[in-house]
């Protein structure tokens, strides 16, 4: 069976659940799911419930596809996210961005929980991703094939949608946000960086590292599909104090920035 009839597998399955047409798609990361919160839900499925669906296997990833209205717009939300490092391929990880396009979002917004790399940026703030690093030693568009459902050789000089960044910015300085705007370097994980790692994504340009939201990116990019993302930074990277890591706190830091973010992507909602 082919990867576009898992697809298509999976977008009638949702279509019939009542997934008509949404406008915009949204991927939550870690800590990161009180978005749902404003979201007026009119159907949702879990993942193991969607014929060929990954299905999420870390404890504070929810697990559900969510559909609705929000600032206006139908919204597809991803509660619950897939990574490399749960065992899953890239093809995997990315499945569901395939699906979300299938069903006919025209952007995509993501979020993730990373760590800072550069030490102007401090834990409880946001970072707009413009570029990124991708160090996880794979593709999610290296499989035979996928010429068939996009361009093989994907342009990645501008990955992130100037457009959709430009609208982030100005809604963080009309809203008083602290938005810093940066390089997201990701990795397989699910270990932390060593000292010397973290002296390493310096010296290479990363402002933020984290071990999702690059598969994603790369195949928004194969399908034409304009994308923004966000990094809430939960932890300081500084390998001359480091200290060791607490996931409560960087449950906790994600929790403190979450409003800015919810504000900023309700806020751009609009305006797409």
């Amino acid at each position: 069976m082919s990867s576009i009839k898992y697809i298509e597998e999976a977008t009638d399955y949702l279509k019939h659940r009542g997934f008509d047409k949404p406008d915009v798609g949204i991927i939550l990361g870690t800590g990161l799911g009180k978005l749902i919160d404003s979201v007026a839900i009119e159907a949702e499925v879990s993942y193991n419930h969607i014929p060929n669906f990954p299905t999420a296997t870390v404890e504070f990833h929810k697990g559900k596809l969510i559909y609705g209205t929000l600032a206006g717009k139908k919204v597809v939300l991803m509660q619950g996210r897939f990574h490399i490092y749960e065992g899953y391929s890239l093809r995997d990880v990315t499945f569901p961005v395939r699906v979300m396009h299938q069903l006919g979002i025209k952007h995509l917004l993501v979020s993730n929980a990373a760590g800072a790399i550069n030490l102007n940026f401090k834990k409880g703030e946001i970072m707009l991703i413009d570029d990124h690093i991708n160090l996880q030693g794979d593709s999610p568009l290296a499989f035979r094939g996928v010429e068939k459902m996009g361009e093989r050789f994907v342009d990645m000089s501008a990955p992130y949608n100037l457009e959709m960044n430009r609208k982030m910015e100005q809604l963080a300085s009309d809203n008083n946000i602290k938005l810093h705007k940066g390089v997201y370097a990701s990795v397989v994980g699910p270990q932390l960086e060593t000292r010397a790692e973290y002296r390493y994504l310096k010296i290479i340009g990363a402002d933020a590292v984290g071990m999702s939201t690059v598969p994603e990116v790369i195949v928004a990019n194969h399908l034409g599909l304009p994308v923004a993302a966000v990094s809430i930074l939960t932890d300081e990277c500084d390998p001359d104090n480091l200290q060791p890591v607490n996931i409560q706190e960087i449950i906790a830091m994600a929790a403190k920035a979450e409003p800015s973010m919810i504000i900023l992507f309700t806020e751009l909602i609009k305006q797409l």
